[in-house]
């Protein structure tokens, strides 16, 4: 994407945990730590509010400088932690049997902070043994993939979850002779920098450990004591782990895998996740070079691919509407939602007590500031929390008053500068050249103009209808709102990207 990143931005991530904007509140995440040192198990086997965003809006306006810092106040952010985005390449293979093909169901648990998104499905894979798919642009450090192994007849024969490591990841999911029999699946993975399908000889994250499903459950071993690894064994192939070797991840914390046993079933998971392979969407044969896209499968799916109780379309979002993906995937993830009549609403105002909502959901960041008493935001105040949140993360400015006017109105110009500001964008070169995209560059004022050269540097910044106006007086309206969040999340490699005619491509 761009030159300096968020050069003082802390763990900018998805966010979500509650609606947003209307909606009602959702519970959805799930928490781990993923790192790429590994661990090894040596115990045996466990078998064992209101509606933010619809609420009417004050036509108060009030007039408030979003560029001037308070006196003494610290507004310095801590390093930036951003993290990388990664792929996987995915591989069957079976050395001691005689299936001929399966039929890999792959679903994403995106990461976000400790936590991560409910399960979202990724398709439905025939594979042929010893075939490989590429996956890749979008996923990042952390998140969890599920594969859930089917045979030729739709019987469930095998399930595990692996972690994406900083580079591509290299996947290996070795059969048994007979799954159908005995459907315990071996996991063999790795990085793959150079993304020749082969983990790296040289890697220091490579992790080995089996996969036991039985009556749709399923447990992560802590060994291979009891398996007869010989039918797991091939050419090429590491010897197989005594002791299993998880992420720490998969060993420690709330979300730890090693030794447990889940359910692989759920009545929450997605349509598309409970139905019969080949029955609700259709299976997709690979090829000798198949790659997929992130977004691709995200925008493929995502109508039967979310978890049950999520809305991701509206009845006034057509499928051609400038911001769908955008409103759709921040629906998603559950940091935005609509309106109990099924619609958006995507040109309604935005207030600042609303975006204060939205930038507590969306983005996970340290804290650059104490907090300040508002005069205007009492304690029992609906967005007191998220004011006060955002705040410290060191969004909004707020001039000697300790006015917060929560109910103000924005202008585009409003959302950029906060996000611009809260997130710390930096940018390199001229801001001369770089704003000359803009027709109405001139417009932009001298205390604005590094903050939006940053933003556009960055590739933050969506025009619509035209591309070249930024048009900062114009008032932001929730479908612009949800855009600008969305290429935020984007520029820090935390989602997958959307292409549209009316983002600024970054310029140098």
């Amino acid at each position: 994407m761009i030159l300096s990143k968020l050069t003082h931005l802390s763990k900018v991530l998805i966010g979500s945990v509650s609606v947003m904007a209307v909606l009602p509140i959702h519970s959805t995440l799930a928490a781990s730590d993923l790192s790429v040192v590994s661990a090894t198990i040596p115990s045996k086997p466990s078998h064992d509010h209101q509606q933010l965003l619809s609420q009417k809006n004050s036509r108060e306006e009030v007039d408030i400088d979003t560029t001037t810092t308070p006196e003494g106040e610290n507004v310095s952010p801590t390093a930036s932690v951003k993290r990388e985005k990664s792929g996987f390449s995915l591989y069957i293979w079976q050395p001691g049997g005689t299936v001929s093909e399966v039929i890999a169901r792959i679903s994403i648990k995106g990461k976000y902070g400790d936590k991560y998104h409910k399960e979202r499905f990724l398709g439905d894979y025939k594979y042929k043994i010893k075939q490989k798919a590429k996956f890749v642009n979008g996923f990042k450090l952390g998140d969890r993939i599920v594969v859930r192994l089917y045979d030729t007849n739709n019987r469930f024969i095998g399930y595990t979850e692996f972690a994406c490591l900083p580079d591509h990841t290299a996947v290996n999911l070795i059969l048994s002779a007979n799954p159908s029999e005995y459907p315990v699946v071996r996991v063999f993975y790795g990085t793959d920098a150079n993304e020749d399908g082969i983990v790296d000889r040289d890697s220091t994250a490579n992790f080995d450990y089996f996969t036991e499903l039985s009556n749709q459950k399923v447990t992560f071993l802590t060994s291979s004591e009891n398996i007869n690894i010989a039918q797991y064994q091939a050419a090429g192939f590491a010897n197989v782990a005594t002791t299993s070797v998880y992420p720490i991840s998969f060993s420690e914390g709330e979300f730890a895998l090693a030794g447990k046993t889940i359910n692989t079933v759920d009545p929450n998971l997605a349509k598309a996740l409970t139905a019969t392979p080949g029955s609700l969407v259709q299976l997709s044969q690979l090829s000798n070079n198949s790659t997929f896209q992130l977004h691709q499968l995200l925008g493929k799916y995502r109508e039967v691919g979310v978890a049950k109780n999520i809305r991701v379309t509206f009845s006034d979002i057509p499928k051609n509407y400038w911001a769908r993906d955008y409103i759709a995937e921040l629906a998603a993830m559950e940091i935005i939602d609509g309106y109990p009549d099924g619609t958006f609403r995507p040109n309604a105002p935005v207030t600042r007590a609303q975006l204060a909502a939205l930038l507590q959901k969306t983005f996970i960041k340290s804290k650059v500031r104490n907090a300040i008493a508002f005069r205007d935001v009492p304690q029992d105040y609906w967005a007191y929390d998220a004011i006060r949140e955002t705040y410290e993360m060191g969004f909004f400015t707020v001039l000697g008053s300790r006015d917060f006017n929560p109910t103000q109105k924005l202008t585009r110009l409003d959302i950029l500068i906060t996000l611009a500001k809260g997130l710390n964008y930096k940018f390199t070169g001229s801001t001369k050249n770089i704003l000359s995209i803009y027709s109405d560059a001139s417009s932009i004022r001298s205390e604005h103009r590094e903050f939006i050269a940053a933003l556009t540097q960055n590739g933050v910044i969506v025009n619509y209808p035209n591309v070249k106006l930024l048009n900062g007086k114009k008032p932001a309206t929730r479908a612009e709102v949800s855009a600008l969040l969305y290429r935020g999340m984007v520029s820090a490699g935390e989602v997958a990207d959307f292409a549209s005619k009316y983002t600024i491509k970054p310029v140098k």
